[in-house]
C-alpha cells in the first residue's frame, strides 16, 4: 500500500527557459513558490537565469541553478528534442528526476517534447499503457478534469479506462475532491451512444471502482455537474483549444459592449467586483498546468503563454502531488484494474 503522505520538502526541477516569455517569467513564478517552503531547480542558461534572480528577493530561498547549453524552441519536433539536444533544459529536468535530485518537473515549453522526455526519459508506472494530459477547467461550480487533452491522438476503450483512473487520483489526492464523479465525452446521454471505442470504453468504465455517471455532452463539461470528462486526446485537445478561443472571444465582446455607452461603462464600474471575480475564474493561470498522469515521476505541462501565476500554481501542483504521494496511489489504482485493461498495447512506446 503507498503512503498517504510524503513528509519530505518538495524539490521541483522547473525548466526555466521554457515558454513564450522563458526565465523573465518562469523565475520569477519560481522564486514565488520557493517562498512557500518549495525548494526549487531552475534549469537552464545560468547567466540568463541569474540575470533575473538579481532582480528578486531571494535571501533565505531554496533555489538551485542547474546550467544547460540548449534550449527545445517551441517549433522543434518532440523526436529531434530527444535525439539533437540531450542538453536541453526540459531533457536535463526530467533526468535530474530520474537520478533523484528532483521529485518532479514543471515545463512552459514544447509541450510535444516535454511529454517525450516525460515518456523516455522517466518511463511509465508498471500497467499504465499510455500516459495522458489532464486539463483542468472552470466550471459553475467546481474545476473539472479533462482527460485526454493531447498526448494520444488515438486512443483505445482500455487507455480511456485508464485515463479515468488516472484521472481520479489527479481528482482525490491533488484537487481534494472527496468522490469525483467520471463521465465519457459522447454525442448522447443514452447509453449506447458514441463511437465503437466510447461505447467498449463505456462498459468498462461501468465495470470499474470509480463512481461513473455515464455518457456526457460537450454542453456538460462546465456545468460543474461531473468531476472528470474521459476523452481521447484529439476530441480533447479540440475541446480545450475550443474553450480558451471562447472564453477569449467572449471577454473581448463583453469588453467592447461594456464600453459602448456611458451607462454601460457607469454599469461597468458598480460591477467591477463581479468582473474581477469572473476573470479570475476563467483565467487558466488560477489552475497551472495540465498534468501528465502515468509517468514515474510527476510532470506538469504549463501553458505555453504562462505568466508569473500560472507558473507558481504549476510548482503548488507538483508540490501538492509529492506530498500527497498521488503518484503512489495512481499505481495502485491502475493494478487494481489491471483486468479489465488487459489487453495488450502494440503502438505503446
Amino acid at each position: 500500500m503507498p503512503k498517504t503522505e510524503d513528509t519530505r520538502v518538495p524539490r521541483i526541477a522547473v525548466d526555466a527557459m521554457g515558454g513564450d516569455f522563458g526565465p523573465g517569467v518562469v523565475v520569477p513564478g519560481a522564486v514565488n513558490a520557493a517562498r512557500e517552503g518549495i525548494s526549487i531547480v531552475l534549469v537552464g542558461d545560468e547567466e540568463k537565469v541569474r540575470a533575473e534572480l538579481a532582480k528578486l528577493d531571494t535571501k533565505g530561498l531554496d533555489i538551485e541553478i542547474v546550467h544547460c547549453t540548449q534550449v527545445v524552441e517551441m517549433d522543434d519536433k518532440p523526436a529531434d528534442a530527444l535525439r539533437r539536444k540531450k542538453d536541453s533544459s526540459i531533457q536535463v529536468a526530467c533526468r535530474l528526476v530520474k537520478e533523484g535530485k528532483a521529485n518532479g518537473v514543471v515545463s512552459a515549453g514544447n509541450s510535444g517534447a516535454t511529454v517525450a522526455c516525460g515518456m523516455f526519459v522517466l518511463g511509465r508506472i508498471p500497467g499504465v499503457q499510455r500516459p495522458a494530459l489532464a486539463g483542468i477547467l472552470p466550471t459553475e461550480k467546481n474545476p473539472v478534469v479533462l482527460i485526454d487533452v493531447g498526448a494520444n491522438v488515438d486512443s483505445k476503450p482500455q487507455h480511456l479506462l485508464q485515463f479515468g483512473l488516472m484521472a481520479e487520483v489527479l481528482a482525490r489526492h491533488v484537487l481534494g475532491i472527496e468522490d469525483p464523479s467520471v463521465g465519457i465525452l459522447s454525442i448522447g446521454e443514452e447509453e449506447g451512444k458514441g463511437n465503437a471505442a466510447v461505447r467498449e470504453a463505456f462498459d468498462l468504465l461501468k465495470r470499474s471502482q470509480l463512481r461513473f455517471i455515464g455518457n456526457v455532452e460537450g454542453r456538460d463539461i462546465f456545468t460543474g455537474e461531473v468531476d472528470i470528462v474521459v476523452c481521447d486526446g484529439f476530441v480533447g485537445n479540440v475541446a480545450l483549444k475550443l474553450s480558451e478561443g471562447l472564453a477569449r472571444s467572449l471577454s473581448r465582446i463583453l469588453k467592447d459592449e461594456l464600453k459602448s455607452s456611458w451607462l454601460s461603462m457607469l454599469g461597468t464600474l458598480l460591477s467591477f467586483g463581479a468582473f474581477k471575480r469572473f476573470k479570475k475564474i476563467v483565467d487558466y493561470a488560477e489552475y497551472g498546468g495540465a498534468p501528465l498522469l502515468g509517468l514515474r515521476d510527476i510532470v506538469i505541462v504549463a501553458h505555453g503563454k504562462s505568466n508569473e501565476l500560472a507558473v507558481t500554481n504549476c510548482i503548488r501542483m507538483a508540490a501538492t502531488s509529492v506530498r500527497n504521494n498521488a503518484y503512489g496511489h495512481l499505481a495502485e489504482g491502475v493494478a487494481a484494474h489491471k483486468g479489465l485493461a488487459a489487453k495488450p498495447d502494440r503502438d505503446a512506446a
